[in-house]
């Protein structure tokens, strides 16, 4: 190499390479599977560690990466782009069973137009819905927007910005479907937690056994249980991957019990209708 070549930029070679790849499942895309099930959020509530375990399993193959964000914030790309994403059909239908395929991308929950978008193009998926308890959800997603740089505030003042920060984007997304929101994705850490308001439109337009809500806290403490469920829901042989650990796990310090108290306030009334509308007592009410 001359003395005074510059050295080689890692992350050039690497979005090369991607982009590669990319081009060359995009050419194999019209022969590409659409998922059978989709893992809708909510975020910072175990969708990393469930779909991990899932795509262990002999009869689904995996998508290409777990969040591909088609139905929210990258709709605007050609469907093949997002069928690139996904295994070949004859890939597939060589697994035991068939095999199936399937993606999680947890701002789905939250997005308001996923829902509709989704059942245009999925109209037969199995809807996959963890939900975690509101006060731990958002104290995880406030850490992990820290460690990422795009949170500068305290919790407890972000949370009191909360408010000014989303104010009109909700309507702005609902008004241009094409509009995309910093904010909303962001610093929506209060919202996120009021399940109900989200799960509704899900509920409608995926009735019966279309949509499984599950606890997070379920799958932290009894992996294997849930995963079963899990596989009975989209019926899938029962089979385990042994290795349970969970994944992308974010260490931070405790919350404080003013905060929490407060928060625990808050929610209430929220996860009290969410009950109501599942018949069944969630548990976050809780001091713990």
């Amino acid at each position: 190499m001359p003395p005074h070549a510059p050295a080689a930029v890692p992350g050039f070679a690497q979005e090369l390479r991607r982009r590669a790849v990319m081009a060359g499942r995009l050419a194999s895309a019209p022969l590409r599977a659409l998922p059978s099930f989709v893992i809708i959020g909510a975020q910072k509530a175990g969708t990393s560690s469930l779909y991990t375990y899932l795509a262990r399993h002999p009869a689904i193959g995996a998508s290409h990466k777990k969040e591909i964000q088609y139905f929210s914030y990258r709709y605007g790309r050609p469907e093949l782009w997002y069928r690139a994403h996904f295994p070949r059909r004859s890939t597939l239908a060589a697994l035991p069973g068939g095999g199936i395929t399937g993606e999680a991308s947890p701002y789905y929950l939250f997005h308001p137009h996923a829902a509709q978008r989704v059942h245009d193009a999925l109209p037969q998926a199995k809807i996959i819905a963890l939900l975690r308890d509101p006060v731990a959800r958002a104290y995880s997603n406030y850490n992990h927007h820290v460690r990422s740089g795009w949170e500068p505030l305290s919790f407890e003042d972000a949370i009191d910005a909360e408010v000014e920060r989303l104010a009109g984007e909700r309507e702005r997304m609902l008004a241009d479907p094409s509009y995309y929101s910093h904010d909303f994705r962001i610093h929506s850490y209060l919202a996120r937690g009021r399940y109900l308001e989200q799960l509704e439109p899900w509920q409608d337009l995926f009735p019966g056994g279309q949509l499984l809500v599950l606890r997070a806290e379920d799958l932290f403490t009894e992996p294997e249980r849930l995963y079963l469920e899990v596989l009975d829901f989209l019926g899938l042989e029962r089979w385990s991957p042994g290795d349970f650990t969970a994944q992308n796990i974010g260490r931070y310090k405790g919350l404080s019990d003013a905060t929490r108290g407060r928060l625990k306030d808050y929610f209430r009334p929220y996860n009290h209708a969410l009950y109501e509308r599942l018949g069944r007592d969630m548990g976050w009410d809780g001091l713990g």
